[in-house]
């Protein structure tokens, strides 16, 4: 404690020896034991009281009523106190009263509420005087404003002999206004300071040293002031006449205040901005330090980016159980960093599927875990924003940050720096042992859900070198009966388009071809951004030509994928004049929505799959006659492409491929899936 104090009365860190004795008392009734709470939450909730107790007229509406919700009191915890916060803010009450109303000087009860709040850390000791005051102030505003219209606060007023017309008493309350936005700005500051993490950076120790005189004499100047504001609450009861000169006399004294704490404030302003400043560009140099670096562990980085100013930075979105980092420890983590708003709700349905529902997610035995981590469009959290982050984070089958207000600036300036995150959510992944696998998996997580994990860079270009352009690849997992129908081999027909007459010319052109023996099922996929019309067409469908397998969510589903296997082949560095697949899911993505529609044609196995588009698939069609007796031999792939003159060439290819046998494998129709030629087939016996 020495050591500590000498160092922070140095001559030059405070401005004369009357402060030095000041600090050297305050550190005597300083004994922090470990107690935090939420000083931002506690001081919205004080600035709430004082706004609505300056309002003549406070209408509650429902807009208020979910502000009350979102910043409600009562639901702070103190962490290393078994004593509620309401029972704490009572107590400084009813000892600032009783000493507003006892003997001695203002300097001595000031340090009497100091002693009673000597186990908090200083921010939390400004703002539990300042909402013990407030508490006063806003009883006393509540009573004026329902009287004289209420019996009940009548009866109130008039056994505290309040006055009856405050009308006299404006310029007391003007200045006793201002002296409390002063210290709520003092109060800002000093929240500001103890928030930041010096103890984990290399800081400039006489910068911090200067920084803390001036903390504690703001600290001081605050509880003081709040002391001084209650004695003049105080005097107005029992008031038996207003007399103006005691009324500018009190208002000149509340003016004194204000001006010292001004001046205070700015002064420690300029130093907790400097403060600042340096804090986001040692912090964000170490974040970026620890990402290149391969860790024992996760632990380091996750600590930085989550838990510097708590021990239990993340929440459990089911049980809404906070938890620590040390919750991560040895698993790969995927960081989904979006703005508050998440996803379209569609989409977001989606992300779930491919991962907390998807089947090979049971074989990882928790190997890796999703945190959400909202970042706000603006340095200032709105409403909606916080409305909105309460109900996904209530929702969620993963992790949450459960404070991402309080999430450093670096933090969040890294993710928008190194990370690239803009408007567009990401998937960040962090091996086991902290190091950035890959900068945004999640068109890969959409594309093959928890198949993916590790979900790295190298494991989403192992999987597409396993990958070509098949229906497995199209509509894996979107519908369990469609994932069946590939299986069996059957022949299916996804078709696309929202004109309705098309629709009809197509359906009815394929009920004839079904007519003449042609085994297919007819899948409606829409098109890309389905609208009302899609919805419409769909129920035409059901109505006068087939039972529509897809529901609306599932056709944006399907779109959603092809997107996702887009921008994974993009972000690889893919060209579609060199990529077979990426050719085939631009094409469909670009397909303007024109009154002729489009078609692909394929089975499970073999995996080839072809494209039609426009006047070629209804010459297709029409031309079945033709080709239709090539099926059995050729498959329907192969005989539409035959009929077209789609395949390179009619001979068999060079290029080996060995199948295993097994019972009711299809005989005679493989397609070499490099050249798309027909296999010429030997059999080998082992």
């Amino acid at each position: 404690m020495n050591s500590l104090l000498a160092q922070h009365l140095r001559p030059h860190s405070i401005s004369s020896m009357q402060d030095d004795v000041l600090i050297k008392e305050l550190f005597l009734s300083h004994d922090p034991d470990g107690r935090r709470l939420d000083s931002e939450q506690v001081l919205r909730a004080m600035e709430n009281i004082m706004c609505y107790a300056t309002a003549s007229e406070v209408p509650v509406s429902d807009e208020h009523g979910d502000a009350f919700a979102m910043n409600n009191a009562s639901n702070i915890e103190v962490v290393g106190s078994q004593e509620p916060l309401g029972h704490t803010v009572c107590k400084i009450a009813r000892e600032i009263l009783c000493k507003c109303s006892g003997e001695g000087d203002l300097h001595t009860r000031t340090m009497i509420v100091f002693d009673l709040v000597g186990n908090y850390r200083w921010d939390a000791k400004v703002v539990l005087v300042l909402a013990a005051f407030a508490t006063s102030y806003g009883e006393f505003w509540l009573i004026m404003q329902l009287y004289p219209r209420n019996l009940l606060a009548v009866s109130v007023a008039m056994l505290k002999q309040l006055p009856c017309n405050v009308s006299m008493l404006k310029p007391r309350f003007k200045a006793l206004s201002l002296l409390v936005k002063e210290m709520v700005e003092v109060t800002k500051c000093i929240i500001e300071f103890e928030g930041l993490p010096i103890a984990h950076l290399m800081m400039d120790k006489e910068m911090i040293s200067t920084t803390k005189s001036h903390i504690f004499i703001a600290a001081y100047w605050v509880i003081r002031s709040s002391l001084n504001c209650s004695s003049h609450i105080n005097d107005l009861i029992a008031m038996k006449s207003e007399n103006p000169n005691s009324n500018a006399i009190a208002a000149w004294e509340l003016s004194s205040f204000v001006s010292r704490l001004s001046s205070i404030c700015s002064h420690l302003r300029r130093q907790v901005d400097a403060c600042r400043q340096q804090t986001e560009t040692k912090l964000h140099q170490k974040l970026v330090d620890l990402l290149k670096e391969s860790q024992i562990d996760n632990q380091e980085v996750l600590h930085v980016l989550f838990a510097l100013k708590n021990d239990f930075p993340l929440k459990d979105c089911s049980t809404q159980a906070k938890l620590g980092v040390s919750e991560l420890k040895d698993k790969v983590v995927i960081l989904l960093v979006s703005k508050p708003e998440l996803l379209p709700l569609e989409k977001l349905f989606l992300l779930v599927h491919r991962t907390y529902d998807h089947p090979h997610n049971k074989n990882l035995e928790g190997s890796y875990k999703i945190v959400w981590v909202p970042i706000s469009s603006s340095e200032t959290w709105t409403d909606v924003e916080e409305r909105n982050f309460q109900l996904f984070s209530c929702s969620l089958p993963w992790y949450s940050v459960r404070q991402p207000q309080l999430l450093n600036s670096a933090v969040v300036n890294l993710i928008k720096q190194e990370w690239n995150f803009k408007e567009e959510p990401i998937m960040v992944v962090l091996d086991s042992r902290g190091m950035v696998t890959n900068s945004n998996a999640l068109d890969m997580v959409l594309i093959w859900g928890a198949r993916g994990y590790p979900f790295s860079v190298t494991r989403e270009i192992e999987l597409w070198q396993e990958e070509d352009w098949t229906l497995p690849l199209m509509i894996d997992e979107i519908h369990p009966l469609l994932n069946k129908w590939v299986q069996e081999g059957r022949n299916i027909c996804l078709y696309g388009s929202e004109n309705k007459d098309w629709i009809i010319e197509f359906n009815a052109k394929m009920m004839e071809i079904r007519r003449l023996g042609l085994q297919v099922d007819m899948v409606f996929v829409g098109v890309k951004n389905p609208s009302e019309q899609v919805r419409n067409v769909l129920a035409t469908i059901n109505q006068e030509m087939h039972t529509t397998l897809l529901s609306f969510t599932e056709i944006q589903f399907f779109w959603y994928r092809l997107e996702s296997i887009r921008k994974s082949k993009l972000r690889l560095g893919k060209v579609a004049d060199t990529d077979h697949t990426l050719r085939e899911v631009s094409a469909l993505l670009n397909t303007e929505d024109s009154d002729n529609g489009w078609a692909v044609f394929g089975k499970g196995w073999p995996p080839d799959i072809v494209r039609l588009q426009g006047m070629q698939l209804m010459e297709c069609l029409n031309l079945f006659p033709d080709w239709g007796g090539n099926v059995a031999r050729r498959g329907l792939v192969g005989a539409i492409r035959n009929a077209l003159g789609l395949a390179v060439s009619s001979e068999p290819c060079s290029h080996p491929n060995v199948l295993h046998y097994a019972e009711g494998s299809p005989e005679g129709i493989v397609v070499c899936e490099k050249c798309k030629r027909l296999l010429k087939m030997f059999v080998v016996y082992e």
